[in-house]
């Protein structure tokens, strides 16, 4: 099986069809107005197809529901749709994030402001390792955390996931982004996109990682690129 540039849909199911039916049929309906707006904006980024799909987002929003975070951390904003699912789940101030670009997460900046929820998110322009280090220097921010989610560059994501296990609370959920890479994770190296090799190396080594961490319970799922969730033991 080969991936070839015309197979961008975020869906793994077996046919674009099928994912289109899901979408049109269980999320779309649902979706909430300003998360479709943000959707829309994104559509014209050149970088589209790393946003974070409705369907994943739609899972995410319920486990939300489920846990009521207090204090959350997302590593790696982009235009800012499941920053905005996430602050809409939240009480008035509980809400880091950290990115590297800015102009992206300004394209959604304004529907956010629409929502009435900037004032939850401490939106912090640096490498996130530098970040979740100084977090750490406060012994208070340990153990702290209710919910965290990474979607970020993927050589990083096991050093992320080492410096959240120690700010996550006991029962804290952290969601890991495109655990599946495109469906690459199954496919022979040569018939891979070579752009798309290195992070498929690095995404194979962590699902391995995670499903032998004892430290969390996991689920890994279908939707969207792939999301694995991790619940702190």
């Amino acid at each position: 099986m080969e991936l070839h540039s015309d197979s961008l849909y975020k869906g793994l199911l077996q046919s674009p069809e099928l994912s289109e039916y899901i979408l049109e049929t269980a999320v779309y309906p649902r979706e909430p107005e300003l998360l479709k707006e943000i959707r829309i904006i994104t559509e014209n980024h050149p970088l589209s197809i790393i946003a974070s799909a409705p369907d994943a987002g739609q899972q995410i929003a319920l486990l939300l529901k489920l846990i009521n975070p207090k204090k959350t951390i997302e590593i790696g904003v982009f235009t800012g749709y499941s920053l905005l699912l996430t602050a809409l789940a939240i009480p008035r101030d509980g809400k880091a994030t950290i990115d590297l670009d800015r102009d992206a997460y300004e394209m959604g900046l304004p529907v956010i402001k629409k929502a009435g929820v900037e004032h939850k998110i401490n939106f912090i322009q640096s490498l996130a390792l530098t970040v979740l280090d100084e977090l750490l220097e406060d012994h208070e921010n340990r153990g702290s955390f209710d919910f965290a989610f990474v979607d970020a560059d993927k050589v990083n994501y096991q050093k992320y996931h080492e410096r959240l296990w120690k700010l996550l609370k006991v029962g804290g959920i952290i969601v890991y982004d495109n655990t599946l890479w495109f469906g690459t994770v199954v496919m022979p190296e040569g018939s891979v996109m070579e752009e798309r090799r290195e992070d498929r190396l690095h995404i194979i080594e962590f699902n391995r990682f995670l499903a032998a961490d004892d430290r969390f319970q996991i689920s890994q799922v279908s939707l969207g690129d792939g999301i694995t969730i991790c619940r702190r033991l």
